[in-house]
């Protein structure tokens, strides 16, 4: 067997600590460092007996790792990964993996000329949910598809805008939520040639939005809906109904459907409906349920860095995907801002 991968991570804060356990855990890897300036991040460095350090320069120079797993504040997403680049260290980025455009494709042109993978960590794409509904799409069983329509809809409590930056411009459910449902649109139907969105914040009237809806063209024709809101109590989103985070509850509805010339899909559950003879609205149906093994994308995600880094892998969500993802995310705030379409080509 190949030696393990040796892995830092940067940041401990919550989706810091979740890379953190799952390193531990990961038999490919080895957990060589965590790199957080803070009191928190020390101890926690101290807790599982990883080296700390308060800055990426000081790390390098002193157990320099494999790879790093980006998991510090939005705003310096770009720093750490032209750090790493520079290192010539290969980096798995969180969402998103910029929060400036022109940033972004400065660090993955950086990253392309020295040969230095970037990966970003939309770890839902990982979801073997997510696989097999790509498989079900591509395999003709639905047809031709034409529509498909997103839903996150629940209540984030009053206490959750307690802490400001989430009342503030940056913040909201478009670009903290939607990105990922986006991004994995993007994955079933391919690239996003236009939006159409209005948001409101009617409810709490914060800086942000709370609520929007958007209509997405598809560059091969699939037309899409996508609906977001943080202020309404309902099932319908993936927290809700993926099982993937148990720190929510889990109910038995979608929150993507999908709809072809020969049948159509519901996920998370994968029911395929479709009729059994010929096709009619007067017609009986038939469902059938397709069937996965369960397993967390987090630890998929961090298996496919280390399969990466050793060469053996082309990142399944590189950081040019991060980046295309957030132009359409980009794109939606900009067409509810003008109340216009807005054309991604």
């Amino acid at each position: 067997m190949a030696p393990p991968v040796k892995l830092a991570v940067l940041g401990a804060g919550l989706i810091g600590r979740r890379h953190i356990k799952h390193v531990l855990d990961e038999p490919m890897a080895e957990l060589v460092a965590i790199v957080d300036p803070s009191p928190v991040g020390k101890a926690i460095a101290s807790e599982v007996g990883a080296k700390w350090f308060s800055s990426f320069a000081e790390m390098v120079a002193a157990a320099r790792p494999d790879g790093v797993i980006i998991a510090t504040p939005n705003q310096i997403h770009v720093r750490n990964g032209f750090e790493a680049v520079e290192a010539g260290i290969p980096a798995l980025i969180e969402k998103p993996i910029a929060d400036d455009i022109s940033a972004g494709e400065e660090l993955i042109a950086a990253a392309a000329a020295k040969g230095i993978p970037l990966l970003t960590g939309h770890h839902r794409r990982h979801n073997p949910m997510m696989q097999k509904a790509k498989q079900i799409i591509e395999s003709g069983k639905l047809g031709r598809i034409l529509v498909v329509n997103a839903m996150f809809w629940l209540f984030k409590p009053d206490e959750y805008f307690d802490i400001a930056w989430r009342r503030e411009r940056g913040a909201g459910p478009i670009f903290l939520n939607l990105i990922h449902d986006i991004d994995n649109l993007r994955y079933l139907f391919g690239e996003v040639t236009a939006v159409q969105a209005r948001e409101s914040n009617a409810v709490r009237g914060n800086a942000v939005e709370e609520t929007a809806v958007i209509l997405i063209e598809f560059k091969n024709g699939i037309l899409g809906s996508a609906s977001v809101s943080d202020s309404v109590v309902a099932p319908w989103s993936w927290e809700m109904t993926t099982g993937e985070n148990p720190a929510y509850p889990k109910t038995e509805e979608a929150c993507y459907m999908i709809g072809g010339t020969h049948g159509s899909l519901s996920v998370p559950s994968l029911n395929m409906w479709s009729n059994p003879g010929n096709r009619g609205w007067m017609e009986p149906f038939e469902c059938n349920r397709a069937k996965i093994e369960n397993e967390d994308p987090l630890v998929l995600q961090i298996r496919q860095l280390c399969r990466v880094i050793r060469g053996e892998d082309a990142p399944l969500v590189s950081g040019r995907e991060g980046l295309e993802t957030l132009k359409v995310i980009d794109a939606v705030k900009r067409s509810a801002a003008a109340g216009q379409r807005i054309s991604l080509i």
